[in-house]
């Protein structure tokens, strides 16, 4: 799935090595038994933590089940006391549905310069940023 969000321009790629590597990072969702969704965590900093690969299948849009998701992750930021979590999206509705607030894409230097820097959008960028201030 992840690979055909990629494919469409909506999220990066990830390499099989990457997505070995941060599996435990990842939330996964179900429905009878089938993959219908992910999102994963990405630790920037020690006081932020990037939402990636966040991503449905149809069978899963509109049902609740990308909110479900970023609950998780968000709590799984609050549970290792990471006061900031962030996004770059396309789809910014739903982040403000769920609490995020959209901020210039400069205040996150630490995201510039991880994966800014290798994607091919890095001097057009058209994505849109959103932070959310943990309690």
């Amino acid at each position: 799935m992840i690979e055909e969000y990629a494919q469409s321009g909506i999220m990066l790629p990830r390499s099989r090595q990457a997505l070995t590597r941060q599996i435990d990072q990842f939330v996964i969702a179900e429905l009878d038994g089938k993959f219908i969704g992910c999102g994963s965590l990405f630790r920037l900093g020690a006081d932020l933590v990037e939402v990636r690969s966040i991503g449905l299948r149809d069978e899963g849009k509109g049902k609740g089940v990308g909110s479900m998701i970023l609950e998780k992750l968000t709590e799984e930021a609050k549970r290792q006391k990471i006061p900031k979590i962030m996004a770059l999206t396309y789809a910014v509705d739903f982040f403000l549905r769920n609490g995020f607030t959209v901020v210039e894409k400069e205040i996150f230097p630490e995201k510039v310069w991880t994966d800014c820097v290798n994607c091919k959008k890095q001097h057009a960028c058209d994505e849109i940023a959103v932070l959310k201030k943990l309690d």
